[in-house]
């Protein structure tokens, strides 16, 4: 007896579906865009036009590319799929303009077990708007679907993004001099770094459900843990066009002493005083609940604190006025000093957390 021959749909992958996410998703790629976009969202490649560089004396394209981790599992479970993606710009926009890159244009990967296309419009939603928070067009992307890899509700996002700045203009290491402030901008929380060890913790140790409801975090445990990563490529770029500043560092996976020693030149080193902030309460409860010693939680958490700038100490108080005029909470958390022969770090966590 003869069997009808195999098809691609039989294989678990359903063209018709990914079409109509497209289809879903074009209104929202069509907000998060830019004058120098050219065409529209179908075409095999993204178009930007370069000419919109040439007011540029020496335009350095900045580069990056990143993920929102294991953050992807909380968003699954809680069925809530139009957050996720401002995670997966933060990551990356906010990588470029550390340099000082303005963050020009974006490409997004979505990789899933099955194409639901309301799901997959859902994560591109929250992609376009996390563009447009960070001024930046999605010019592209594509919807992978894995069926026999992922299972059908699993699915993972990347993203990659463009960037220019002057050359003369380029931020780091070598601007930083002793007596500059080191100026914190607060996170929004948990932003989307360290969720394995705040699953280990809360979920497979403490036992918690993501509907439990927690006084000290006003909300329930998913909201919180759901909460987008802060976007702060425009108020990074408000802040070098107002007032002088050395160097930024955005405080992801390794905690906040790891990224900011990342911009700390040899011979000098960032000293940073806890006690100038109080850590929100999802950071106390991670300690808690999986008894995870303070050095842990900051080497894995951003505590608190977000993105860094190192600005001369005149600039300060135009700094503090242009993030507060943003509405980012932000203070001076420590200062750039020499490094002694006994000063081993880059960077010096000083005092106890206020409160």
């Amino acid at each position: 007896m003869s069997e009808s021959g195999s098809t691609y749909a039989a294989a678990g992958v359903d063209i018709e579906a990914g079409d109509r996410a497209v289809e879903l998703m074009k209104e929202w790629v069509k907000k998060a865009s830019r004058p120098e976009v050219v065409g529209g969202l179908g075409g095999f490649a993204g178009l930007f036009d370069a000419s919109a560089l040439a007011r540029y004396q020496r335009p350095l394209l900045a580069s990056a590319t990143d993920g929102v981790g294991t953050k992807v599992d909380i968003a699954r479970r809680m069925g809530v799929y139009d957050t996720i993606g401002r995670d997966l710009v933060g990551m990356v926009v906010d990588d470029l303009v550390v340099c000082g890159a303005e963050p020009l244009f974006m490409t997004d990967y979505i990789c899933v077990g099955k194409v639901y296309p309301e799901r997959v419009a859902a994560i591109v939603k929250g992609i376009a708007e996390g563009c447009t928070l960070a001024g930046c067009a999605l010019v592209g992307g594509e919807t992978a679907e894995h069926p026999g890899l992922l299972g059908a509700d699993d699915f993972d996002v990347a993203g990659a993004g463009t960037g220019v700045v002057e050359a003369d203009r380029v931020l780091g290491a070598e601007r930083i001099r002793t007596g500059d402030a080191v100026i914190a901008m607060a996170s929004s929380g948990l932003h989307s770094n360290g969720y394995s060890l705040v699953r280990h913790v809360l979920f497979d140790r403490a036992g918690w459900a993501l509907d439990r409801e927690v006084p000290e975090l006003g909300r329930t445990l998913g909201e919180e843990l759901l909460e987008p990563t802060r976007i702060y490529s425009l108020d990074c770029l408000a802040l070098t066009r107002t007032t002088e500043v050395h160097a930024f560092s955005h405080i992801t996976g390794g905690g906040l002493a790891n990224n900011l020693a990342r911009v700390i030149p040899e011979g000098l080193r960032a000293v940073v005083d806890r006690s100038t902030w109080t850590p929100g309460a999802i950071f106390q409860l991670v300690g808690e609940a999986g008894s995870v010693e303070r050095l842990e939680l900051e080497k894995t958490l951003n505590m608190g604190v977000g993105m860094m700038a190192v600005v001369p100490a005149g600039s300060v108080d135009v700094a503090l006025t242009t993030l507060a005029d943003r509405g980012v909470e932000a203070w001076v958390s420590g200062e750039i000093t020499e490094r002694t022969a006994g000063d081993a770090e880059a960077v010096t966590l000083a005092g106890d957390h206020a409160g």
